[in-house]
């Protein structure tokens, strides 16, 4: 079983799995939506409170959940859920597969194939929408992949609500394909370079299953 989902804490919260580095968001949001439940009772301010931060929590609870998958098989599979945004070649003969994310998919990303980590880098930007061209400067995690298809770059994108990319695993890391290895707060934008003569299976407004759905075709 892969190194992140043994040996690494995991956050939880009522059986529910939840991704790990959703502490920081998730537990002031549910202790308050706690505390305005017990104080409404005796309340009327604390009554009208409960309402939005109970909705608050839950949505917390939805947006970080982080559900087990059954890896599919395939070369190359999607490192993130969400829609195809684009699909571009690149001048070195790659071609770029955006995943456009929004605030409603699983926010956990996977390695999109077998290998080890060559590379880790966090590179300051801006913040603006992901949906935007000009996101291409936005803060990002640019990832390298050392696996049997070469080199694999990955960038993890930050957009207008996601302020933080978590990483999972550091350089030198031996991970399985599907193997959780970061998450983006609130989602984003992950693109995945597929190197020259690998041919794109999925076509642009398609939606994506991190470790499920496959990217390249035979």
């Amino acid at each position: 079983m892969p190194h992140s989902q043994t040996s690494a804490h995991r956050d939880s919260l009522a059986g529910v799995r939840l991704a790990r580095g959703a502490s920081p968001w998730l537990l002031p949001t549910v202790a308050t939506a706690a505390l305005s439940l017990v104080r409404a009772r005796k309340s009327g301010r604390w009554a009208a409170a409960a309402l939005p931060t109970t909705a608050l929590a839950a949505g917390m609870l939805w947006f970080f959940r982080d559900p087990e998958r059954e890896i599919a098989q395939g070369r190359v599979i999607s490192p993130a859920d969400g829609v195809v945004q684009s699909i571009m070649p690149w001048k070195d003969g790659r071609t770029r597969v955006a995943i456009f994310m929004s605030p409603l998919n699983v926010h956990v990303n996977r390695a999109p194939l077998a290998g080890t980590v060559t590379s880790v880098e966090h590179i300051p930007g801006g913040f603006v929408p992901a949906f935007n061209k000009e996101s291409e400067n936005n803060e990002r995690v640019v990832w390298h992949f050392d696996t049997e298809l070469g080199d694999i770059e990955m960038v993890q994108i930050a957009g207008a609500v996601a302020r933080r990319i978590v990483p999972y695993v550091p350089a030198g890391t031996k991970v399985e394909q599907g193997e959780r290895i970061g998450l983006i707060r609130f989602g984003s934008r992950v693109d995945i370079y597929l190197p020259e003569g690998v041919e794109v299976a999925v076509e642009v407004g398609q939606a994506t299953t991190a470790g499920v759905t496959r990217i390249d075709r035979d």
